[in-house]
């Protein structure tokens, strides 16, 4: 048995390491089953998670009518009230009625007139849209004389003696109505046309002072023009605060026995002092030929007035317009 004893021993060594390494390994796989069924149980919650996670709001776009971008100085409305400053050129020719031919008369040279005048102007815009506008204007010339006349004159009839002392009015009140439509609108600059009229009402007299008068001793006639006209107009930035603006006017129409030419213009440089105010200094002037033929007034007119001008002009209401060079 002795001489047994140390292979019985060995062979129950080996035994004993089989059965530990068989029960590592048994114990490893069960252990790698273990996670791997650990692990497959978790993935449909971290699937859900991850679902949960998901954003699956609709965003819906609502079609924006596109805004159009046009120059600073385009707004809803505007008012302007001003200065100006005009030299003026009359001639005027007034048959009487009993077939006598009138004097051509010089207001400036003949009777003594001022050329150099001043007076306040008025305007109001509103834009329809921001390529359509209209414009209403507004201003007054009053003007007289007391002169020593140095030639014979006759007007509307009756006769003024060289040398005789008169006294003598010119009164006139302008309006201005006109609808320009913008063919080009762009963000540094407008272009168009229009059609207006510029409808003129005189008051003219002439009264004699001294003695060397024949007839009457005084003559006034009144008269209402209605002058329409097609024009250009358009203006151009020149920065955030600087812009030039200009208008051209024109025509040559017969209406109601009355004949008349006008040429209109304005241009003028302008600067936004703020957001809604903004000060131009410019030149205008209106040049016109009216004959008249009717039953209680025969004659001709022609007049011109051209001059300076500073205006200062509040705007407001803009609506709807991407504005170029917005002032914040």
């Amino acid at each position: 048995m002795n001489k047994y004893t140390p292979a019985g021993l060995k062979s129950a060594a080996l035994a004993s390491l089989l059965f530990l390494l068989l029960t590592s390994v048994c114990s490893a796989q069960g252990n790698l089953y273990a996670q791997n069924n650990t692990v497959s149980s978790r993935q449909p919650k971290a699937f859900a998670d991850a679902a949960a996670n998901t954003d699956t709001t609709i965003t819906t776009y609502k079609k924006v009518k596109p805004v159009r971008t046009v120059p600073w100085f385009v707004d809803k409305f505007k008012l302007t009230a001003g200065f100006f400053a005009p030299v003026n050129n009359t001639n005027i020719r007034v048959n009487g009625t009993n077939g006598k031919i009138g004097t051509d008369i010089d207001f400036e040279d003949d009777l003594g007139f001022n050329k150099n005048t001043s007076t306040f102007l008025g305007d109001f815009q509103w834009r329809s849209s921001s390529r359509s506008r209209f414009d209403f204007s507004y201003y007054r010339l009053d003007r007289s004389s007391s002169y020593q006349i140095q030639k014979d004159i006759n007007f509307n009839g009756n006769t003024y003696n060289i040398g005789a002392q008169i006294d003598a009015y010119f009164n006139s009140n302008i309006y201005r109505l006109s609808y320009g439509y913008a063919i080009l609108s762009k963000p540094d600059y407008e272009a168009g046309l229009l059609i207006g009229a510029h409808v003129v009402r005189f008051g003219i007299g002439i009264a004699a002072t001294g003695n060397n008068i024949s007839g009457s001793a005084s003559t006034n006639v009144g008269l209402t023009a209605p002058l329409p006209d097609f024009g250009l107009w358009g203006g151009w930035t020149m920065g955030k605060r600087w812009a030039f603006n200009a208008e051209a006017d024109y025509l040559d129409v017969t209406i109601d026995n009355i004949s008349g030419r006008i040429i209109a213009y304005n241009a003028a440089v302008t600067f936004r002092a703020i957001k809604n105010l903004t000060f131009a200094a410019g030149y205008t002037g209106l040049n016109f030929k009216v004959d008249v033929d009717r039953e209680k007034l025969d004659g001709e007119l022609k007049w011109g007035y051209n001059g300076p001008s500073v205006t200062a002009t509040f705007t407001f209401g803009r609506k709807g317009w991407n504005v170029n060079h917005e002032m914040q």
